[in-house]
């Protein structure tokens, strides 16, 4: 009886029904959790920590903050049944200790404060510095002698430095740009005349004067910058930190100053939206380690847009062709296969092809075409970022092909009779009524199209990613959309943050805070794919896709 009752359980198949449930609840679970661990560790970065004061049983006073604390392994004994602890502190202060962070152990600490004065000032090199002001200089004329007037001289100087920093700034990519390109442009023109069969002299002439002319504009530009930087170097500012360690650096390399210890709440959290804001929008800095992330995103963005334009085409002709057209027999099943294959491909596989057919095959041939000017300097004969978006797009191509083939087979055959019976071309049967009931399933496709290629970095270190990018693929110099640039990515910003660094343990905070972006620009891409999907299945509810 109590087998048959065992057999009638396992017939119901309600065991498999909650193998089946568990298993999703349980990958949930796991994503969830990922999800939250970025995001805590993502987020956390921007909001300024307090800064914690250990003396310690030495004499010795130690200054940073706080970020770990753990058990010191093989320390447990009666009179520590739980073990001794250690504490992690950031020191920051990296060109006088050589490190960013120390492990403190617990029965060290002797006393423990939060002193109120002490500044954070976060430099454009070596990292922050945690201390406070011991003089300030303008010159050779003395501001602050001490912590409490350099309090209160040091943020109108921190404005002072940051206009002349932003005029700097403003010439060294605009000015300096400007000319830089005009000066390119020329020099190609000149050497293109000097390959021709019959230069033209005077056009040569012109074009040396105009050279000459932009050099002269250079010099009065580049004058100007170094009367800047002087002024920057006449404001020295001399900090100390807890120990009494003096250290002197212009003031003009400060790109900010705060006593974290003082701030109230709505101080801090306007402190935490400026930082955030900061990471968006500003250039990296410190070999990546610190500063913005705003190139990457932007490239990454760039890239999938460019991805999505060339692999929507494709996919979608490929698919009418193979469900609408194609004689349905042992060719199209074998070229199914192929393309179901062609899917599980490695993607390395397709950086290599990419390597070699786009940048070495068609890239030299139009460099040799159209560009021979530049030469023996690739122009497009080398990695960039419209090499690696069609890279990108031939991977996810398949995905594409099986996703729009299932969304045609999904619209009613009714519709495609009825078109016909009404006295519509097999064409215009599929432009008008079979392609828009199709079109979720399309959107379909490019939405894991995006997911997959948005995320892929193998293929992109072969095409044409790089760990900085001089400019970006964008500007206001004809024609604009410069796709033979190299360009930054997030995924290969978070390799190379946290793979490349030297310092790995400092970097590992911008390593989350990028995957955090990463992740919110794929849910972004997705989404508005997503958003575009359901309104054509409402628009088109009648299709059973």
């Amino acid at each position: 009886m109590q087998t048959f009752r065992v057999k009638r359980f396992l017939d119901s198949g309600s065991l498999w029904i909650w193998f089946c449930g568990g298993a999703l609840g349980l990958s949930l679970l796991m994503i969830g959790g990922l999800l939250i661990l970025i995001l805590v560790n993502g987020m956390g970065y921007f909001w300024p920590k307090d800064l914690i004061q250990f003396t310690l049983n030495t004499g010795e006073v130690v200054l940073g903050e706080w970020v770990d604390t753990e058990t010191i392994p093989d320390t447990v004994s009666s009179d520590h049944p739980k073990g001794l602890t250690r504490v992690q502190l950031k020191v920051g202060n990296r060109d006088l200790y050589g490190l960013d962070f120390r492990w403190i152990d617990q029965v060290d600490i002797v006393k423990e404060e939060y002193p109120l004065d002490v500044f954070v000032f976060e430099r454009r090199e070596w990292g922050k510095f945690f201390g406070r002001i011991h003089e300030i200089y303008d010159g050779d004329v003395r501001v602050a002698s001490n912590h409490k007037e350099g309090v209160t001289v040091v943020f109108l100087l921190l404005e002072r430095t940051n206009t002349i920093q932003q005029k700097i700034h403003d010439i060294e990519y605009g000015e300096f740009g400007e000319l830089n390109h005009y000066l390119e442009q020329s020099r190609l023109a000149l050497r293109s005349l000097e390959m021709g069969e019959y230069p033209d002299s005077d056009e040569q002439a012109m074009i040396e004067d105009q050279i000459q002319e932009y050099e002269r504009m250079y010099e009065v530009q580049n004058t100007a910058v170094m009367a800047l930087y002087d002024e920057l170097a006449q404001l020295q500012i001399t900090v100390m930190d807890v120990a009494g360690e003096e250290k002197t650096f212009p003031l003009g390399t400060l790109l900010g100053v705060w006593m974290p210890n003082s701030l109230d709440v709505g101080q801090k959290l306007s402190l935490y939206v400026q930082n955030f804001w900061e990471v968006l929008s500003e250039e990296p800095r410190e070999a990546n380690t610190e500063g913005g992330i705003f190139p990457a995103i932007f490239g990454t963005v760039l890239m999938v847009v460019i991805m999505s334009i060339a692999v929507v085409p494709f996919g979608v002709l490929a698919a009418i062709y193979l469900k609408e057209y194609a004689k349905q027999g042992v060719v199209t099943k074998m070229i199914r296969i192929a393309v179901n294959n062609l899917a599980g491909v490695p993607s390395i596989v397709f950086g290599v092809f990419g390597l070699g057919f786009f940048v070495y095959a068609v890239g030299g041939t139009l460099d040799q075409l159209f560009f021979a000017e530049s030469l023996p300097n690739p122009t497009f004969g080398t990695g960039g970022i419209f090499w690696a978006s069609l890279t990108l797009a031939l991977m996810t191509v398949p995905v594409v092909i099986v996703a729009t083939e299932e969304g045609l087979s999904a619209v009613p055959r009714e519709y495609r009779e009825g078109s016909l019976g009404l006295g519509a071309t097999k064409w215009e049967a599929l432009r008008h009524v079979v392609l828009p009931c199709a079109m979720p399933g399309i959107l379909t496709g490019l939405i894991l199209a995006v997911s997959r290629a948005t995320g892929e970095v193998a293929p992109l270190m072969l095409t044409g990613v790089v760990k900085l990018a001089p400019s970006l693929p964008i500007d206001g110099f004809f024609p604009f959309l410069h796709l033979d640039r190299k360009f930054m990515h997030l995924g290969f910003h978070i390799y190379d943050v946290g793979f490349q660094s030297p310092n790995v343990e400092a970097a590992m905070p911008m390593v989350y805070v990028t995957t955090f972006i990463l992740v919110f620009v794929v849910l972004v891409l997705n989404m508005a794919a997503i958003v575009l999907r359901t309104r054509m299945r409402r628009r088109y509810a009648g299709s059973s896709v």
